[in-house]
């Protein structure tokens, strides 16, 4: 309980010199600013390597990323708010961002180390499995089919599958939703709409 304790008090500690040196930098102070940045960028390079400690080559350039980020949203930042969840969340996103960038990456690049994983499956059973999937989506209305097609196969963003349609952005995000629960109906044997 103590050790808890003691954490607790390093947090808010931190968390309240952090905030006071962006406030004076905030209002002007260079060297307070300078101070803040290099303070946040130990505690972010602590926070990374936690999170990438397979990736240890990639921490710099997100802990440099995420204080651009931050120096470029410091307009942003809400003094009755606390910092650390601010900064987490951007610190958050980056992370996000360079590990779907990353897994794309690899995903392209992936060795092709077995030549007979070519013999392992056929396109056929792919082409079976589009057939059956059209059918299910046939039986939906277009109110939950719509969505299901443009945000789930083709990969659009709400907003874009809601311009496409001329659905409102709820309207998709509530098609898909209940789209997805009656199509698990339908497999199910059960019939729910």
């Amino acid at each position: 309980m103590k050790r808890i304790e003691e954490k607790d008090a390093r947090l808010t500690a931190s968390e309240n010199q952090l905030r006071e040196l962006l406030m004076r930098g905030q209002a002007g102070d260079a060297v307070a600013y300078h101070r803040f940045l290099k303070v946040l960028s130990a505690h972010l390079r602590a926070y990374f390597r936690k999170r990438l400690f397979q990736r240890p080559d990639e921490v710099e350039d997100l802990v440099q990323e995420t204080l651009l980020a931050v120096h470029n949203q410091r307009h942003t930042y809400r003094p009755n708010q606390p910092l650390t969840a601010w900064v987490y969340a951007i610190a958050r996103y980056k992370l996000v961002d360079l590990l779907r960038a990353r897994s794309s990456r690899e995903a392209l690049t992936d060795p092709l180390d077995d030549e007979l994983e070519v013999f392992a499956s056929s396109d056929t059973e792919a082409a079976d499995a589009r057939k059956d999937l059209h059918k299910l989506l046939a039986g939906l209305p277009d109110r939950q089919r719509l969505p299901i097609v443009h945000v789930k196969l083709e990969g659009l963003s709400v907003a874009e599958a809601a311009q496409l349609t001329g659905m409102s952005e709820a309207a998709i995000k509530v098609g898909v939703h209940r789209g997805l629960k009656a199509l698990a109906a339908r497999i199910r044997g059960t019939n729910e709409n």
